[in-house]
């Protein structure tokens, strides 16, 4: 590599590693060493990026911040091909693929990923959630998952959730909402019935 020190002098300005220059990598926390690995890629300008999980076990601060330097190295025409399984860094990439052993489940944008999987989503709140979640898990086209104080249950469209719960359970004063349908939705549902190839 030609200069290679005004090019690694480069790099960690970049990144804004300056103040860690004197600090062993082993020392770095998590977020700190992604940042440096990401800086050691970079060193020979390449044209595509592969990274798989970089954000694995890293704070929310550092996430955001590793982010960030992803959509800048993107905006300058530097193709970036990154594994992940949070969904919500899956939303900030411009295109998604999910492949469950091996087969492409889905691909597009994050908009397209939703439309076309066809599910409708709603959000229940009220007493005995725990109750809720037991009665919808013996059906199994209700895809529920505990949010807080609520409850968020996922169906393929033309499902009526409300309709449901008065035939199974008249007495309950639960609340039933619409909500958008989210990546996670779509991962769990697409992931749940994909065939196992493993022999």
């Amino acid at each position: 590599m030609r200069e290679r020190r005004a090019v690694v002098r480069d790099a960690i300005a970049r990144l804004g590693l300056q103040a860690r220059r004197s600090q062993l990598a082993g020392t770095l926390s998590g977020g700190w060493k992604q940042r440096l690995a990401l800086a050691a890629c970079m060193l020979h300008e390449p044209e595509l990026l592969l990274l798989d999980e970089p954000t694995a076990g890293v704070d929310p601060k550092a996430r955001r911040d590793f982010w960030s330097q992803i959509h800048a190295l993107a905006a300058e025409g530097l193709t970036v091909l990154v594994s992940t399984h949070y969904m919500d860094e899956a939303e900030r990439c411009h295109r998604l693929a999910y492949i469950s052993y091996g087969r492409l489940l889905a691909s597009g944008t994050a908009d397209e990923v939703i439309a076309r999987a066809g599910l409708q989503t709603w959000e229940l709140r009220g007493d005995d959630l725990t109750r809720a979640t037991e009665l919808l898990q013996q059906d199994p086209r209700w895809m529920v998952v505990a949010f807080g104080r609520a409850v968020h249950v996922s169906a393929p469209a033309g499902a009526d959730l409300p309709g449901w719960l008065a035939a199974h359970d008249s007495t309950a004063s639960w609340t039933v909402s619409r909500i958008a349908t989210g990546l996670e939705d779509v991962f769990i549902s697409l992931t749940e019935h994909a065939q196992d190839n493993f022999q």
